[in-house]
């Protein structure tokens, strides 16, 4: 399969195993690379140290391309942004936060750079700051989304309109007739999320994977977007957020029902009742924890699949 994705990072197939936190260690990432798709570390949930053995153990474990998500909030970036040029990694992916800031650094050290937008304003602004590709991320998606609430098959084609650079699609986003959907409305690849949550290599909790198979349409909902809108499973910890609403609370006491480390809670350590789990709407059609690479093949012989009953049309 031959698109602009697969020739900009020498890859297989056009399938983005997305950089999650909590969820995206060396064996997922190198699972999916050795698959024929680009794995992603996940930075946002390492500290410098733990990345950087994370990246030496993914070297190890595959010699096809992978990268490093890095959310540009994180506390020690300047850290994380050496550690991945020390360790010669050729793709990262960055994330919220200005696209200005790191991308002539990366690529100036030869780093190829993505960075994940959630409208076209930010699209065009990751463009002018020289960014290698785009992913546009609609509401749909697990963890932190966008103000915009714009849905990923809105986005797209509107992004797609703009934009002269590669763009990936993220955001509700499971299964090749969905992968084949987005690029007939203009992706060049898609980047998948929940999906890899629910694989054997994904490094979240067991109890947390089984609760995403377990998941049904309407399972999910955003929320906190005074501190950072977020998709999530409903728990007893997603009702105490729901009910805090009703007494229109300020943001302080938003932040002190959150906490700190929740999302670690929830998904890593699997707390399943106060605990975080951040996930995707497209839940709701996974019912199986299986190997990456089962997913990545499962994705291209639907996507193949799809095209062969569109010609029935």
């Amino acid at each position: 399969m031959n698109t602009k994705i697969t020739e900009l990072f020498k890859i297989q197939y056009p399938i983005i195993q997305a950089g999650m936190i909590w969820n995206s260690g060396w064996r997922l990432a190198s699972a999916v690379s050795n698959a024929g798709g680009l794995g992603l570390l996940g930075a946002g949930s390492m500290y410098p140290d733990v990345l950087r053995e994370h990246i030496q153990k993914c070297k190890k474990a595959t010699s096809k391309p992978f990268g490093v998500n890095v959310p540009m909030l994180y506390p020690n970036i300047e850290e994380i942004i050496q550690i991945i040029i020390e360790e010669g990694v050729k793709i990262v992916f960055t994330s919220a936060g200005n696209p200005k800031t790191h991308t002539a650094r990366l690529k100036e050290n030869g780093i190829t750079v993505v960075h994940v937008v959630s409208s076209v304003r930010f699209a065009l602004k990751s463009q002018e700051a020289g960014v290698d590709a785009v992913v546009a991320e609609g509401f749909e998606a697990g963890g932190h989304n966008g103000r915009e609430e714009t849905t990923t098959f809105t986005l797209i084609p509107m992004v797609k309109e703009k934009l002269d650079i590669p763009l990936i699609a993220a955001g509700g986003i499971a299964t090749g007739r969905g992968m084949l959907a987005a690029m007939i409305l203009g992706a060049d690849g898609v980047q998948v999320g929940s999906r890899f949550v629910a694989s054997e290599e994904s490094s979240a909790h067991i109890a947390f994977k089984n609760m995403v198979a377990e998941a049904k349409d309407g399972d999910t909902i955003l929320t906190l977007k005074e501190l950072a809108p977020v998709r999530l499973l409903k728990n007893k910890f997603a009702e105490e957020v729901i009910e805090l609403y009703k007494t229109n609370p300020s943001v302080d006491e938003i932040r002190a029902l959150l906490g700190r480390a929740r999302a670690k809670k929830g998904m890593f350590e699997g707390d399943l009742i106060n605990g975080e789990l951040e996930i995707g709407q497209i839940a709701g059609l996974i019912n199986k924890v299986i190997p990456a690479a089962e997913i990545v093949e499962q994705m291209i012989s639907e996507f193949n699949e799809a095209i062969v009953e569109t010609k029935k049309f």
